[in-house]
């Protein structure tokens, strides 16, 4: 044993046994080992990230499987890594490069974009990786990855490779999502659907005949120049008879056809639509099935390109909007503006509206999909929370192929094996200069080089992290750790990467890639509103690691963390978990002070002795079962309750009176070998919450020193079996019921001093009136925890009148007040109490007896004011007993 300072730093433990974890190489993970195997994929944050509390509270998730797993005899492995993040990144250096040169990427050239896209990876890259191992990850770290290490881009291009020999992966010019911004392709995945405040416009379209003029209604009166037909319902009375005939468009005055189609809503707007196939998704297959021309009059950056309408030509599409309307309002071609509430794509990344537009793209047809479905749907993938299951079977229902090329200059490696150090970060793929339907591709050029042209496009990010659970890992590891056993993530990702993973492990790897998915809550802030810096509302976790430790932060995280519902963000909680290392720091603490157990006197264990092994015992089945189950928010709660609640307020309390000057060494020793069980015991369940500080005080209290030295992380889990061993059953049952009963009594008593205003005083005796054999052993820590002076057992004691009293498990409780208070002065407090608490009650009485009040304030709040009522009248009643009793 060890002394320990006073106070407990967080900064100086955590920092010390980060470092020295990762210098005796207790993270290692040995693919030769006869262990069992458990591994964990880390969810690759962005280079570009920061921690932030979604990953604190993901990671967090992630670190306590890992080390339960190294605990309980499984051969661990928690893979970390990084993504390139290829909208992200470009993004991010772009910026970086206008603030510092005022030059673009287009002004610097790709070679050299993409060499200082590596060289602030290389400066930047690792910050991510730093945060986490302050929070204490017990990550393989030797086995860090990179979506572009050499390795893997080759690993990523094998894989389109094979899939194009395959026919899942094809070329065609198709409708995409375009970002404006970013100037590159999008998945459905990548387009958030937005509500937004936007106008309905309803304009006339006159008949180029003359004979009259239909109202069509739009949301983009900019895109007119680019309609091709009016479409109506033929089953439209309306408008039935004017199938075949032309309307002229509007702005740039051409004659249009009208045309037929069941897909147009009679009910919406004006039951006429006009139809834009070059910058509308349906329109395009409206215009297909017609065999309409198409024409693009937007740029890939959003701005206009009609040369006809210069009043428009080189606008940007949102300030052309509004310079339309005003044209057409010009024009006495506007009917009318209505306020239209709809949904409109945003790029996820941009944050800015998509366009649809045509362009060349590539796409993957993605292969196993049957396989991933029947995966979930038949166990042997578990989702948790249950309910994500149908999110994931609803979405593969619906699959549409999978756009994977990006208009980007920072994207996956080529086929090459090539990083991107040394090449500019293409496919592997080469054209001939005309468009004659030939594609080459593979990991080398063609034989004439000459005579073809590389892909410029990259990959879509998840196209190489699909690949995670095992491109990841060489082929000893994988052999040994593949299937992954679980993955901690968000369910915002489950189409981008969840399933998408599912269908890869199933396609290259032939099975599954993982057994359990544990989809992490959303955090919000306190009033429900989502994280976010502009709020104010976000906080460094670096800040409250720095406040509170690690582990405060992991402990007072985890406990707000239900399983299935969002997050209430609530910083006290975190002060919360920093208490609670206190509490478990002074507890140690307190226990070391006490020295070793001596050997003079064999141990005489008492009721309380045997109740809180039995309660020790209890919790190793409570922690398992919420590990077992996921539910990280109820392995807290027992956590917390066992040793703040059971432990230190009551087993504590219970046994000062065996630490003391003189008492007897058997009650002594029996107390200080169960602090040791108990300390030995707990500290190894909590380990995984809160790893620094049971890995200090696991240090402090010898317990290394009799394991050969083997630190907490890599200590087996201490068994639950031989607790209590060789202890009748039924002497355990007795000894916990009588536990319970003088705890209960001992509340009782406290509660009695306290109606009294005598919680401070230690002169109070109380008689306890039973015919019950009561211990004497539980009589004298009765009396310890009651502050007391003494407390008599007495089974024919004649309470003087009025004398307090509470019915208890050990029989009825006295407490004598003579000598104790001023009867006289006692009455007086207690009169004016009941002064105010009559006040309280008429003030509530009123506001319920108006019915005014009763019909309009919400239920919850004239719910509220009953119960405020009920506690007064409660109240009073009480203290007319006290008041009573005085008589």
């Amino acid at each position: 044993m060890s002394d320990l300072p006073k106070a407990y730093d967080p900064s100086l433990v955590e920092e010390k046994w980060q470092s020295l974890w990762i210098e005796e190489g207790c993270f290692k993970a040995d693919p030769a080992s006869e262990k069992p195997a458990y591994s964990v994929v880390i969810p690759p944050p962005n280079v570009t990230g920061v921690l932030h509390l979604g990953h604190v509270l993901n990671n967090t998730i992630q670190d306590i499987l890992v080390r339960r797993a190294r605990q309980k005899g499984y051969e661990a492995l928690w893979l970390p890594g990084t993504d390139h993040a290829g909208i992200a990144t470009q993004v991010r250096v772009e910026k970086d490069l206008r603030q510092t040169t005022c030059q673009t990427r287009h002004d610097v050239g790709r070679e050299a974009f993409l060499k200082k896209v590596w060289e602030w990876k290389e400066k930047h890259g690792g910050i991510i990786i730093n945060q986490l191992h302050k929070l204490g990850c017990s990550c393989d770290w030797d086995r860090e990855r990179f979506t572009m290490d050499e390795e893997y881009t080759r690993a990523v291009g094998q894989v389109f490779i094979d899939l194009f020999k395959e026919g899942l992966i094809y070329r065609g010019r198709r409708m995409v999502n375009w970002c404006p911004v970013s100037l590159t392709a999008l998945s459905d995945e990548e387009v958030i659907m937005t509500e937004q405040k936007s106008k309905l416009y309803t304009v006339l379209y006159k008949l180029e005949d003359g004979s009259g003029a239909l109202h069509v209604a739009t949301t983009r009166p900019e895109t007119i120049m680019a309609d091709v037909a009016v479409a109506v319902n033929p089953r439209d009375p309306r408008y039935a008879h004017l199938i075949g005939k032309n309307v002229m468009r509007p702005l740039n005055s051409t004659p249009i056809p009208i045309i037929g189609d069941e897909y147009v809503e009679i009910e919406f707007g004006t039951g006429a639509l006009k139809i834009t196939p070059a910058h509308d998704k349906a329109d395009f297959e409206i215009g297909q099935k017609f065999n309409l021309e198409i024409i693009d009059i937007l740029t890939p950056d959003g701005h206009i390109n009609c040369p006809d309408v210069p009043e428009l030509h080189g606008m940007d599409r949102f300030d052309a909007r509004h310079k339309s309307v005003e044209m057409l309002e010009a024009a006495g071609l506007m009917i009318k503006i209505e306020d239209y509430d709809n949904k409109v794509g945003f790029s996820e990344r941009a944050n800015v509206p998509i366009e649809p537009r045509l362009s060349m793209q590539w796409f993957l047809k993605y292969p196993c999909v049957q396989e991933a479905a029947d995966a979930v749907a038949d166990g042997e993938i578990t989702f948790r929370p249950a309910r994500w299951a149908k999110t994931y079977a609803h979405w593969l229902e619906n699959i549409q192929d999978w756009c994977i090329s990006r208009q980007l200059w920072w994207g996956i490696a080529s086929g090459t094996g090539k990083t991107r150090r040394k090449n500019s970060g293409t496919l592997p793929r080469w054209m001939p200069p005309l468009e004659n339907g030939y594609i080459y591709v593979g990991t080398e050029p063609p034989a004439d080089p000459e005579n073809w042209t590389q892909d410029n496009d990259v990959m879509d990010t998840w196209f190489s992290s699909w690949l995670w659970p095992f491109a990841t890992m060489d082929d000893a590891t994988r052999a040994k750790f593949y299937p992954t056993t679980d993955l901690v993530t968000g369910p915002d990702i489950i189409f981008f990467w969840v399933a998408r993973m599912i269908m890869a492990g199933y396609r290259f790897q032939h099975e599954k890639p993982f057994s359990n998915v544990f989809f992490t809550s959303i955090i919000r802030d306190k009033i429900g509103r989502k994280m976010s810096k502009s709020l104010g509302n976000s906080p460094d976790p670096l800040d409250l690691i720095a406040h509170y430790g690690a582990d405060g932060l992991r402990f007072g995280l985890m406990r707000i963390a239900p399983t299935g519902t969002d997050v209430r963000f609530d910083e006290s909680q975190i002060g919360e978990g920093r208490n609670f290392a206190n509490k478990l720091y002074n507890a140690t603490r307190f226990r070391l002070m006490q020295g070793h157990v001596g050997k003079e006197a064999a141990p005489q264990y008492s009721s309380v002795h045997l109740a809180i092994i039995s309660k020790l015992r209890q919790l190793h089945a409570d922690v398992e079962k919420a590990l077992a189950d996921y539910e990280f928010n109820a392995l807290i709660q027992v956590l917390y309750q066992f040793f703040w609640n059971e432990y230190c307020d009551r087993f504590l309390e219970a046994v000062k009176g065996d630490l003391r000057d003189g008492a007897d060494a058997s009650a002594r020793a029996a107390t200080l070998t169960v602090m040791d069980t108990v300390l030995r015991h707990y500290l190894a369940l909590l380990h995984p919450v809160m790893p620094h500080i049971t890995e200090e005080l696991w240090s402090s209290l010898g317990f290394a020193d009799g394991n050969g030295g083997l630190p907490l992380m890599l200590t087996p889990l201490p068994s639950p079996d031989g607790l209590l061993a060789g202890v009748d059953e039924e002497r355990i049952t007795l000894a916990c019921a009588q536990a319970a009963a003088l705890y209960e009594t001992a509340n009782k008593a406290r509660n009695l001093k306290a109606e009294y205003d005598l919680s401070k005083n230690k002169n109070v005796s109380f008689v306890l009136k039973t015919a019950n054999d009561v211990p004497q052993d539980i009589l004298s820590r009765l009396s310890i925890l009651a502050n007391a002076k003494s407390v008599t057992r007495d089974a024919s004691y004649a309470a003087p009148k009025g004398t307090p009293a509470a019915l208890t498990p050990l029989g009825e409780l006295f407490l004598p007040l003579e000598g104790l208070i001023d009867v006289e002065a006692e009455r007086e407090r207690l009169g004016r109490e009941l002064d105010k608490i009559s006040k309280e009650i008429v003030k509530s009485s009123a506001k319920l007896d108006n019915a005014g009040f009763v019909e309009r304030a919400p239920a919850e709040v004239v719910a509220q004011e009953k119960e405020r009522l009920a506690d007064w009248k409660a109240k009073q009643a009480q203290l007319k007993a006290m008041l009573d009793s005085l008589s």
